[in-house]
């Protein structure tokens, strides 16, 4: 049939994106189920680790994916993906190993580091290689399925780890979770070392020269283009702290969204698989129309209403004992994230320049990483000492003042228009 010749000859499912994406899935739904159903709870309940120690824990994977974020680029244009995507997936097959078997929360933090740096290679090796086979044409639409990969991943790790935890099982959770790694490894190693590109002979003499250049003035180019990077960004000052203020919101609910679930509300696996599920699975569904919304109408209303729903709903969480009302709450702070997440990474992207995306995207992602980094750490401590209100009252007052501090960032009438 013509369409199933189309479908084969289509790039965009190649057996070398079909990998990539893959590799996003099952590592992002490893780190999920980890990060907010498995190691909260069982560092407190097994290993006796207070909500502090967990806050760092989680830290360390943050300070461990940024920390290599940056190179990272580099490795894959010397290495290829192979080497570099199957050294970050078996780093974090044994940073799962090593939480399995355990018994100090020192170790775990240890495990939580190399899972930093073994996911550190996943975006930058999927963003890149799958671009660089869809080309110019296709960049929207693949990256569009990325994000399903990764949001489908992240979404249904703690979902559905929760039913092989049930009554603290972790034992089989964790062999779950090292069997999903081991598929990722076979899969790694199905990578190419290098995603060949066409370059028309002619080119050729164009490209060995340029290689040339850039051996000897490396330091010089990576100088030059970062000053014309910072002369090209216009961007307003205030962006920097809201970049930051955004993630640290959400890193303060990361390590104690599960504890409060588990400790406070008493909800059995199943209960905390719906609340997940409620959240998440609104998320989602706004995502793609809200989106189009954004193009459509102009960022500025639906950081309001997204930063105004969302507050609110954190803000009322912790008082509210009725399990229908706070069935609602979630579902009401799924469709804030849903407002916030288009509406927040078109502002980023206006002020981009084109020419610059790659840098200055790093640049930006190194912002919002500490975010996610500071954040678990602060939210331990808060609810050590200020008790279990505490993160989630702050998390709701910072997403207040982003709702302030957005209205004196200058913003293009319509979405991304650069």
């Amino acid at each position: 049939m013509i369409w199933m010749q189309k479908w084969r000859e289509n790039r965009l499912f190649s057996p070398f994106v079909m990998e990539l994406l893959i590799i996003m899935f099952v590592v992002e739904f490893v780190k999920g189920a980890l990060l907010i159903t498995v190691l909260p709870v069982y560092m407190t309940t097994s290993l006796g680790a207070s909500a502090f120690v967990i806050g760092w824990s989680l830290a360390a994977q943050y300070i461990g994916d940024n920390v290599l974020r940056t190179p990272v680029g580099w490795i894959i244009d010397r290495l290829g993906y192979r080497v570099t995507m199957l050294t970050g997936v078996l780093l974090t097959f044994l940073s799962v190993i090593i939480m399995a078997i355990s018994t100090e929360y020192v170790w775990m933090i240890v495990g939580c580091s190399l899972l930093g740096f073994g996911t550190a290679p996943l975006w930058p090796c999927v963003i890149t290689g799958t671009t660089e086979v869809a080309g110019d044409e296709g960049k929207a639409t693949i990256m569009s399925v990325v994000y399903m990969a990764w949001l489908s991943g992240v979404g249904l790790g703690p979902v559905v780890i929760n039913f092989f935890v049930g009554e603290n099982n972790y034992a089989f959770a964790f062999k779950l979770l090292i069997g999903c790694m081991t598929l990722v490894v076979l899969v790694a190693l199905m990578l190419p070392r290098k995603q060949k590109v066409n370059v028309k002979p002619e080119e050729h003499k164009v490209v060995h020269k340029s290689q040339e250049v850039h051996k000897t003035s490396r330091m010089q180019r990576v100088f030059a283009y970062l000053s014309e990077v910072r002369r090209s960004m216009s961007i307003s000052p205030l962006m920097f702290p809201a970049m930051f203020a955004q993630t640290f919101a959400l890193g303060i609910l990361t390590p104690i969204l599960t504890l409060y679930a588990k400790e406070i509300l008493r909800l059995s696996s199943f209960q905390y698989s719906l609340f997940l599920v409620a959240g998440g699975a609104v998320t989602v569904i706004f995502l793609v129309p809200m989106g189009k919304m954004v193009d459509r109408l102009g960022i500025r209303p639906f950081l309001l209403i997204g930063f105004s729903l969302s507050a609110a709903a954190l803000l009322l969480f912790t008082y509210v004992k009725s399990m229908s009302i706070l069935y609602i709450l979630v579902a009401l702070l799924g469709v804030g994230y849903a407002f916030i997440i288009p509406s927040w990474n078109a502002l980023i992207a206006s002020a981009i320049p084109p020419e610059k995306r790659g840098a200055v995207w790093g640049f930006f992602l190194t912002i919002e990483g500490c975010g996610m980094i500071v954040g678990p750490i602060v939210s331990g401590k808060l609810w050590d000492v200020y008790g279990y209100h505490a993160p989630f009252l702050t998390s709701g007052f910072v997403l207040i003042g982003l709702l302030v501090l957005q209205m004196f960032i200058s913003i293009p009438k319509k979405g991304m228009v650069r």
